[in-house]
C-alpha cells in the first residue's frame, strides 16, 4: 500500500533550507519516494486555521520505505537542521479509502 507523507511547516530560520533542498529531495527518491507537491502557493477553502509558510506531499511506495527514510543515519542531520530551523507537522497518511467506495490505485 501506498504512503504519503504531508508536512506543514513554518521557517524560523531560513539557513538549512538550500542544503535540505538539494541533498533531501535526492535521498526522498532513494528510498522510493516521489514529490507531489512542494509549495509556498495555498489557497484557503475553508477552516479557522492558519495557513503554513510550505506545504508538501511525499509519496512512499510503503509504509517501511518511509520510516527507513525518515531513521535513516543518512537523513539525520538533515531532518536536525530543519528541526532547528522551523516548526509545524509531518502526519503519514496510508493511501486507503476506509469505506471503501473510491479506487484507490497501487
Amino acid at each position: 500500500m501506498k504512503y504519503y507523507s504531508v508536512a506543514e511547516l513554518n521557517i524560523t530560520s531560513p539557513r538549512w533550507i538550500p542544503a535540505y533542498v538539494r541533498n533531501v529531495t535526492k535521498m526522498v527518491e532513494k528510498f522510493g519516494g516521489r514529490y507531489l507537491s512542494r509549495t509556498t502557493n495555498m489557497e484557503k477553502m475553508e477552516g479557522d486555521r492558519k495557513l503554513p509558510q510550505l506545504f508538501l506531499i511525499i509519496e512512499w511506495p510503503s509504509k517501511e520505505a518511509v520510516q527507513n527514510f525518515y531513521h535513516s543515519e543518512e537523513y539525520k542531520p538533515f531532518l536536525e537542521s530543519r528541526l532547528k530551523g522551523s516548526n509545524g507537522e509531518f502526519i503519514l497518511v496510508p493511501g486507503e479509502d476506509v469505506n471503501q467506495l473510491a479506487s484507490v490505485p497501487d
